[in-house]
């Protein structure tokens, strides 16, 4: 499968290119593709589109005008013109986004490296990688999102790829911008920024709110949706521009605080089919509260034009506590809610507790306190040198990390009644009886990476390296002041090289081919003896622009050797994080990427046209069972759950002076939430959907703008996923209408 899925491809590739040649005139000498392609700020990964579209493997920057077409406070909603992008929904608004690139496990985006700045920023990269914190879209600047080979230098996750969120940068001029939003169901959006930058001196002042009362509703019309506000701030000292010896100092400070009143508990398929923005009422107090602090210093050295180090130190502190129904008493018998809401007619007394339409007894409803603090420091440096042969261009980067976090668990259990559809708490749990424990991990990252530029080929060796030895202290649920009686420690360790290979070759200005192969890594658990995820990844793909239209179209085929599971209550488990091996996998796909201007010749007006689409097709290798019915019963030949097979999204914008016009529609395929092969069973079907967006703006002036737009356009009502426990909607119709201020 994987030989044919090769040369079919390559015999596409071949054909794209003949086709580009005929059609392009003779590539110029100061060809484009020559020009070197060096990132200078290191808290970015291209820094722009033409250095995505010149890498030796698949990349995507979503720029500072993308992001402005819609304003989504969504990360969901901004990465889904992206090919190779796979998301699941919860909670409607984007809060805890469930990503896959390239096939990886989408649960709680634990599978890629996700950084803010350059930076890691999950709250426990390597020991707890859950991203129960996510960057606010709202607030950055712009999105990079690398795929395939060449990604040595970021980790530790290599197989799918990473995702960087540039926040807004120093200015190098007095600017700012207020924008202010207000639509359906409350929802509003406030930003204000203003910066500056003097001879030795720059900074910028950023305040974020957003937030909404949500578009589900509870028997009490209680609130359902959340509040988040978020303050950045950044302030850089540098040396005279003429300076012989060039050096900066930035500093940044981030604030984050969220109140929402979200749930794990959804729907079951009849309920769903009748009122699907319906909450049961006992779930009326769950409520997730979270608190983030980040605190950056980058220093960056300027040798000369050619040589420069860049160091970050970095730390990390996030706060929550999701107090949520977990479980449900009837009669001494005791069962999660997912088992309730998946079995509705086998535990119908339990069900009738949970949707409040009985008196119950004392301790009926168990609700659990997530309570968890997590920590992550660490520094970092990069070292950048490139020189120049006569006819080539070579660049060298070395990088180094050492890292440290940590996951503490302090959870337990409170009881309570419901009669009247009313919530009374009936006792208090035992303060670190449903989790007691630290979970750490300590890491030593470092990794090299050759560019070499010889006439039209680029190629791109590397070698990463990863030392990690991942803890847990265990005090057990009879020991909350952790004195250390009953002390349960285990202990793992990994060390590992990951090698990556990439190439880029330009027949012009106008065709190249890329690919590369790179071996694929995601972290254990700190099981003694357990393996982590590994695999071999394969990628060829073609960038070519014919006429007005510019495309892409990317192969890729990810050979695991050993796919690691992991135990999230988000996806139905225990919620102990523990991994499990779901041994070897094969996942092989397509990315297409089409952009067209369709009136290439009128001075008045612009009409972009952007199609992306992704194939994903999964098949485990092997048989076994996954612990907890997490992904049921496997069998060789079954697909992956979670993954679509099918996606594609089309965008169309007119472009004036004075107003613009932007539609976006997202078709997401149906895909299975347990393992299986064939017709997917009704109770493990997520329905395929096709939702559209649309915005518009008005500019007054270039400083006054009037904003406007609409999720779900057609109002669709469809389920975004079966997990943590039972369906749930996507967003309805939503209509929004702001002003943007610019100085």
């Amino acid at each position: 499968m994987k030989l044919k899925f090769n040369l079919s491809l390559l015999g596409l590739l071949t054909s794209i290119n003949l086709i580009a040649q005929e059609n392009q005139p003779e590539t110029p000498k100061d060809s484009i593709q020559k020009l070197d392609e060096v990132v200078i700020n290191s808290n970015q990964i291209f820094g722009s589109k033409y250095v995505a579209r010149h890498r030796t493997g698949s990349a995507y920057y979503l720029s500072p005008e993308e992001l402005k077409k819609f304003s989504y406070t969504d990360i969901n909603r901004a990465l889904r013109s992206v090919p190779g992008v796979t998301f699941y929904e919860e909670d409607g608004f984007g809060l805890r986004p469930n990503i896959s690139l390239r096939g990886t496990s989408p649960q709680r985006s634990a599978k890629i490296s996700l950084m803010e700045d350059g930076v890691l920023i999950a709250p426990a990269p390597y020991s707890a990688p859950a991203a129960y914190y996510f960057p606010s879209v709202g607030r950055m600047q712009a999105v990079e999102i690398l795929k395939g080979s060449s990604q040595v230098q970021f980790g530790p996750f290599t197989t799918g790829g990473a995702i960087n969120m540039i926040s807004a940068q120093i200015p190098t001029t007095l600017n700012g911008e207020v924008r202010a939003s207000y639509g359906a169901f409350d929802t509003q959006q406030f930003l204000a920024r203003v910066g500056d930058s003097k001879k030795n001196f720059g900074y910028m002042v950023e305040y974020l709110n957003f937030g909404s009362n949500g578009f589900k509703n509870l028997p009490d019309n209680s609130n359902t949706g959340f509040d988040i506000n978020e303050v950045t701030a950044k302030f850089r000292i540098n040396t005279n521009p003429d300076a012989k010896l060039k050096q900066a100092l930035e500093t940044k400070f981030h604030y984050y605080d969220e109140r929402s009143n979200e749930t794990y508990l959804g729907l079951t398929e009849s309920d769903f089919d009748t009122s699907p923005f319906s909450r049961y009422a006992s779930s009326q107090d769950d409520r997730m509260t979270a608190e983030q602090i980040q605190l950056m210093l980058t220093h960056t050295l300027d040798f000369n034009k050619n040589f420069r180090i860049t160091t970050n130190g970095y730390y990390n502190k996030f706060s929550r506590n999701w107090f949520k129904l977990d479980d449900v008493v009837f009669n001494g018998d005791k069962q999660s809610i997912a088992d309730v809401v998946g079995n509705p007619d086998q535990f119908e007394d339990h069900m009738a507790i949970v949707r409040g339409d009985v008196d119950s007894e004392a301790d009926a409803l168990l609700l659990k306190a997530n309570n968890r603090v997590y920590y992550s420091k660490g520094i970092q440096t990069k070292l950048d040198y490139h020189w120049y042969g006569e006819t080539t261009f070579h660049d060298i980067e070395i990088g180094m990390r050492y890292h440290y976090d940590e996951e503490d668990r302090f959870q337990w259990e409170d009881g309570y009644n419901i009669i009247n559809q009313e919530m009374t708490r009936t006792s208090q749990g035992p303060r670190g009886a449903q989790g007691n424990r630290i979970s750490s991990a300590t890491a030593f990252a470092s990794y090299v990476m050759y560019k070499l530029k010889f006439n039209k080929l680029t190629l791109t060796p590397g070698m990463r390296y990863e030392n990690i030895v991942l803890q847990r202290d265990n005090f057990g649920s009879d020991d909350p002041n952790r004195t250390g009686s009953n002390l349960a420690f285990r202990e793992n360790k990994v060390d590992i090289f990951i090698p990556g290979i990439g190439f880029n070759y330009a027949f012009s200005d106008n065709m190249s081919v890329f690919g590369g192969v790179h071996k694929g890594f995601s972290p254990p658990g700190s099981e003694d003896g357990e393996d982590p995820e590994e695999s071999v990844n394969y990628e060829l793909g073609s960038r070519f622009s014919l006429g007005q239209l510019r495309g892409e179209i990317v192969g890729f085929y990810n050979d695991y050797s050993n796919l690691l599971g992991s135990d999230f209550a988000a996806t139905g488990g225990t919620g102990s994080l523990d991994q499990f091996n779901a041994g070897e996998v094969a996942v092989s796909g397509l990315e297409l990427l089409l952009n067209y201007e369709l009136l290439p010749n009128n001075t008045k007006l612009k009409l972009p046209i952007t199609f992306g689409y992704t194939f994903t097709n999964t098949e485990f290798l092997n048989s076994f069972g996954s612990d907890d019915s997490i992904w049921g019963e496997v069998q060789e030949g079954d697909e992956l759950p979670y993954i679509p097979i099918h996606q594609f999204n089309i965008m169309a914008s007119l472009e004036h002076a004075k107003y613009e016009l932007n539609l976006s529609g997202r078709y997401n395929g149906e895909f299975r939430t347990l393992a299986g092969s064939g017709n997917i069973a009704a109770d493990e079907l997520v329905a395929s959907n096709f939702i559209i967006d649309f915005s518009a703006k008005y500019h007054f002036s270039k400083q006054l703008s009037l904003t406007g737009n609409v999720i779900n356009m057609l109002d669709e009502t469809y389920a975004v996923s079966r997990v943590p426990a039972g369906l749930r909607p996507g967003h309805p119709f939503g209509g929004n209408l702001g002003l943007e201020f610019r100085f």
